[in-house]
Parts: C-alpha cells; sequence; structure tokens
C-alpha cells in the first residue's frame, strides 16, 4: 500500500478534477556530469530563449518531453518493471542513448501540479534493460537492479548442504 495525501486520492478517485498528475523522470548515469530532468507536462514557461515548457519541483527544471509510461505493480514475487515511451522529437536524446556503455539509471516521481513539492510517489531507481528507436518513438524496458532478484539467503539449509544442523 502506497501512502499518498488525501489530496491525491481524492483526486484519483473523482469522477472529474482539477488536479493534474504530472511523472518526472531523473536520469542518472556515470558519463553525465548533471542529470536530465524530464516532465510529462508543460506545467509553465521555463526560458523564453530557447522556448522551453516542463515542472518546477525542489528547485529543479524538468523540461517537458511527452511520454508514455506504465507503473510496476507492487508484488513481492516479481521485480519492478516499467514499460516508458518517449516521443522521439530531438535526435540529441538518441546520440545521447547511443554513447551510453553501461544502462542508465532513471527514478520516477509522481507529483500533483497543485502542489510541485510534494512527491506523491516515488518508484525506485530502474536500469535502462533495452531500448527501441524508431522514426517517432523510443520505448525503454525498466527494470530493477538485478542484485534485488538475487534469492536470499543464496543457500538453503537442507541436511545435505548443513549436515550439523540436522
Amino acid at each position: 500500500m502506497r501512502n499518498v495525501s488525501l489530496r491525491f486520492r481524492n483526486a484519483i478517485y473523482a469522477q472529474e478534477t482539477d488536479e493534474v498528475p504530472i511523472a518526472l523522470l531523473t536520469v542518472t548515469h556515470e558519463s553525465l556530469s548533471i542529470p536530465i530532468y524530464i516532465s510529462s507536462d508543460p506545467t509553465t514557461r521555463l526560458s523564453d530563449e530557447p522556448l522551453l515548457y516542463g515542472t518546477e519541483s525542489r528547485g529543479n527544471q524538468y523540461i517537458y518531453l511527452p511520454f508514455e509510461f506504465t507503473l510496476p505493480d507492487d508484488a513481492s514475487d516479481s521485480p519492478p518493471r516499467v514499460q516508458l515511451t518517449m516521443d522521439n522529437i530531438d535526435r540529441t536524446l538518441v546520440a545521447m542513448l547511443r554513447s551510453f556503455v553501461t544502462p542508465p539509471t532513471l527514478k520516477m516521481e509522481i507529483i500533483l501540479a497543485s502542489d510541485p513539492d510534494l512527491v506523491e510517489i516515488t518508484v525506485p531507481v530502474l536500469d535502462m534493460s533495452d531500448a527501441t528507436i524508431d522514426d517517432h518513438a523510443i520505448s525503454t524496458t525498466l527494470v530493477a537492479d538485478p542484485l534485488i532478484n538475487e534469492p536470499h539467503p543464496a543457500g538453503q539449509f537442507t541436511p545435505g548442504s548443513f549436515p550439523g544442523l540436522f
């Protein structure tokens, strides 16, 4: 169960609402000097030259780039997996993705436009596992750190493995 504000719950369950949920992405990689901040909503004008729209949250400016995603399940028996699709409107993003030798990591957060500094939902940091690029879209699969998927404890306490216990 997620802990979200009453305002967020009311907005999500309402048949009609003035609240706008916004997804924020923070992309980090060892080859980037600063993270890339991306917003799913053109909330405000961030600059006039060049003309940029986006969302300001907690002192960071998230640049608007249309994208769609599926939130991961809260199931404990499978690792979180997000399918992310972005519009391929700027070829610099493609060049940047192709330049990465190791997968970048992405943190996804959900906020409301009425209170952009309050993070309602945070998805654990995910690694980009693959990317499919075509003329119109970039589709990626984001997965949890593979270390999370390792069984714990690694061995099983069986008579064959630990005869002294039995």
